[in-house]
């Protein structure tokens, strides 16, 4: 296969994501190659993570990032996750700081193997979310799913974490709703010019919650990280919880955790978690075309 690059089957609590080695190349990953690679069993995935060069001076990479239906993403913790894995075994370092559509992302790796990524200052203003129209209070909106005496999911809460979010609160079980159906619905309302992440989330005590998400671009996933970073934001914003939280994320198989961490001192939202590494090979970025390589307990690109 001519013109392949290096890639890593990865996942973070069960969201699935191809790392790609773009680096050196000026091309990128094409919507078709993404759209191809989705289709396949073996490289199905929610995001790829393309590491191209760095665009500016004291980053370590531009990470481009692409959703299964090959449109273009802002932000995926889950993903970055990953990305820090991969490079770390590669490089032996622990700290990164990455460039993305969205912005500028810190990640370090842990002793314990865990990984951390600063996501950022969490968006509140409608317009920067972005919606369709004002709302002075971004912290419960008028939307809703159902008959309207009765409806099934009503007055989320809206931020952006370097992409739409819409977190509905829910007293029961996430899992006891049909997402699979009302997702599509929610992602595409006219409120969200640029679509948006649907979360079902429970608060199960002061300092924790249990979510549920249907991506963007994606569909229904096993984890979503800016998820659970937006639900943990929305959660202590509306004095639900405090600002520092676990996520469990009721889709992993099994129920994985994310610590979520809104810190007082800048805003940032720090996501920390894990990362598993699957399996590598190459790949055509143009088409989607690979081989997987022969020696799958490598863990580096």
């Amino acid at each position: 296969m001519d013109g392949t690059v290096e890639f890593a089957k990865m996942n973070g609590l069960g969201n699935k994501i191809l790392v790609v080695d773009m680096r050196g190349r000026r091309d990128p990953v094409t919507p078709a190659a993404a759209i191809a690679l989705a289709a396949d069993p073996h490289t199905a995935f929610d995001q790829i993570m393309a590491i191209h060069d760095p665009k500016l001076d004291g980053t370590d990479a531009y990470i481009d990032i692409l959703n299964c239906d090959g449109t273009k993403a802002q932000a995926c913790g889950n993903g970055t996750r990953c990305v820090v894995q991969a490079l770390a075994a590669e490089t032996g370092r622990r700290r990164f700081t990455f460039q993305t559509v969205a912005g500028i992302l810190n990640a370090e790796e842990h002793g314990d193997g865990t990984i951390s990524v600063d996501m950022g200052k969490p968006v509140f203003e409608w317009n920067r979310i972005p919606l369709a129209e004002d709302f002075h209070d971004t912290s419960r909106i008028e939307l809703q799913i159902g008959p309207i005496d009765a409806p099934v999911l009503h007055s989320p809460s809206v931020v952006s974490m370097g992409n739409p979010h819409a977190i509905f609160w829910v007293n029961q079980d996430v899992m006891s709703y049909d997402l699979a159906r009302f997702g599509p619905l929610l992602e595409n309302h006219p409120i969200f010019p640029e679509r948006a992440n649907i979360t079902l989330a429970e608060v199960t005590s002061p300092s924790s919650l249990t979510t549920r998400t249907w991506e963007r671009g994606a569909g229904l996933t096993l984890a979503c990280g800016s998820a659970a970073c937006a639900a943990a934001v929305s959660a202590a914003r509306t004095g639900r919880t405090g600002r520092r939280v676990e996520i469990r994320v009721a889709s992993a198989t099994p129920p994985g955790i994310l610590s979520i961490d809104w810190r007082e001192r800048d805003d940032h939202v720090v996501m920390t978690g894990p990362a598993e590494w699957e399996w590598s090979g190459r790949l055509d970025p143009a088409t989607g075309a690979y081989t997987r390589d022969d020696a799958p307990e490598a863990k580096s690109l």
